[in-house]
């Protein structure tokens, strides 16, 4: 009876599946451990959580004028924050005052690791990117930093600065929205002043030519006026009326009176013409319709801008009440940290994510292997 399993059984494809198997699995398997576990140098890890905080709090000037705060929202600050831990002037900044250089290039051999110190300041930016994770959510809009370097007290030093100088570029955003806000309104205020003088000097000038305070109580005496001599009118049309019934029509008494009606007549139709629409009078003064539609528009407009000045300085009141106080501000919830032991690299995850892919890239590689040979 035969043998199950004879030598003859073992293929030359089943040595090459095996060299594979060695080559693409074994081999960079075990690079990527020594790599590891031998050469790659530990990293310390030093956390920071911030959030940008912005005032609420409405004065009671806010509340007359109706003003709302002058911050901006705290969701497209934390936005300009996100970018701005990543941009390469926040990386120079640092690189000159803590020499990120050096710290990232301490390893003696770390190529992979380690930061080539001879690199550009694009090359460094890349490298920042790696090192510095950022974690941000938008809903809350809190932002957390993880600062990796090869020695805990470079990791929180890097934290740290970080932090502060988030922190200036946030109260740099809050002074430049103050002092928008503070020259718009005081503008606004300049404008008002001016406009008001303008209306109360016009008003001042047209008292001036017309020799009247107030058109409307000069009315109001003039028609007065005009009452008692129609009143009087009344008075002498009756008497001559009773001294013709009484009297012979040559008394001089008769021609006295109708003098005095004429007298009268002519006085009631002067003061009438005042009161006519576009007439003159003989002193050449307008009549009073003229000077009352006058009055009153420049009335209207000294209240407008009396209103507008009233509103202006609320504002710039406002405006400068919010520039005394610190509008926006960062807010940590959690202080740079100083690592004890090291995170950094995930040895035992890398390896195992270096075997898995390893031995997926083999698989499909037998796959494609045996797929083209069952097609001859």
């Amino acid at each position: 009876m035969p043998q199950a399993v004879t030598a003859a059984d073992v293929k030359p494809r089943h040595f090459g599946l095996l060299a594979a198997f060695l080559v693409i699995v074994v081999a960079p398997l075990i690079v990527a451990a020594y790599y590891l576990f031998v050469i790659a140098e530990d990293q310390y890890t030093s956390t920071v959580g911030f959030s940008v905080r912005s005032e609420e709090l409405n004065s009671s000037l806010d509340l007359l004028s109706g003003l709302n705060s002058l911050s901006g929202t705290s969701s497209s600050d934390t936005d300009i924050l996100y970018e701005f831990i990543q941009s390469q002037d926040l990386v120079k900044r640092l690189d000159e005052r803590l020499d990120l250089r050096e710290i990232y290039s301490k390893p003696d051999f770390d190529p992979i690791f380690a930061y080539d110190e001879a690199g550009s300041i694009e090359d460094l930016v890349a490298y920042w990117r790696r090192m510095v994770r950022i974690f941000y959510d938008s809903g809350t809009g809190l932002i957390e930093l993880r600062v990796h370097a090869f020695e805990p007290q470079d990791a929180q030093d890097i934290a740290t600065e970080i932090f502060q100088e988030s922190s200036a570029m946030i109260n740099q955003l809050s002074a430049i929205a103050r002092d928008d806000a503070t020259g718009y309104a005081e503008e606004e205020l300049v404008k008002a002043e001016e406009r008001l003088k303008v209306a109360r000097q016009a008003l001042t000038r047209f008292r001036s030519e017309t020799q009247l305070v107030d058109p409307s109580a000069d009315i109001q005496g003039q028609m007065g006026l005009l009452n008692s001599l129609e009143a009087q009118l009344a008075e002498a049309i009756i008497e001559m009326n009773l001294l013709r019934e009484t009297t012979r029509a040559a008394d001089p008494r008769i021609e006295q009176s109708e003098r005095r009606i004429a007298v009268i007549e002519q006085l009631i139709e002067k003061e009438r013409t005042k009161f006519g629409v576009g007439a003159g009078n003989a002193t050449g003064r307008q009549d009073y319709s003229t000077l009352v539609g006058e009055y009153e528009r420049l009335v209207v407009d000294r209240e407008f801008a009396e209103k507008a000045y009233v509103s202006a300085l609320s504002a710039f009141d406002g405006a400068q009440a919010e520039a005394r106080r610190q509008s926006r501000y960062l807010a940590a919830y959690t202080r740079p940290t100083l690592a004890e032991s090291s995170g950094y690299p995930q040895r035992w995850l890398l390896t195992l994510l270096t075997g898995v892919f390893a031995f997926l890239t083999w698989a499909i590689v037998v796959l494609i292997y045996y797929s083209v040979r069952d097609r001859r």
